[in-house]
């Protein structure tokens, strides 16, 4: 298989890890590669990443926002 037929992988700029345990449970936030944070809620990912210059349109697109771990709802150890 040559590079150009290898299937592209892109980075998203923001990566929400799995749910940590804790009292709230909590998530890692990476942007551009960098621990920035903890998000305890949906509206923490979205105000950690407007402090960075970042608007989020749609939580869903991967290739703005990857979910490790869960999806954007899941914000409990399962």
């Amino acid at each position: 298989m040559t590079e150009i037929a290898s299937p592209h992988i892109s980075r998203p700029r923001i990566m929400v890890l799995g749910v940590q345990p804790g009292r709230p449970p909590f998530r890692i936030m990476e942007i551009d590669g960098e621990v920035v944070g903890e998000a305890k809620a949906l509206t923490d990912v979205l105000e950690t990443a407007a402090a960075y210059g970042i608007t989020v349109h749609d939580l869903d697109d991967p290739e703005v926002v990857r979910w490790v771990g869960g999806d954007k709802l899941t914000w409990y150890p399962r």
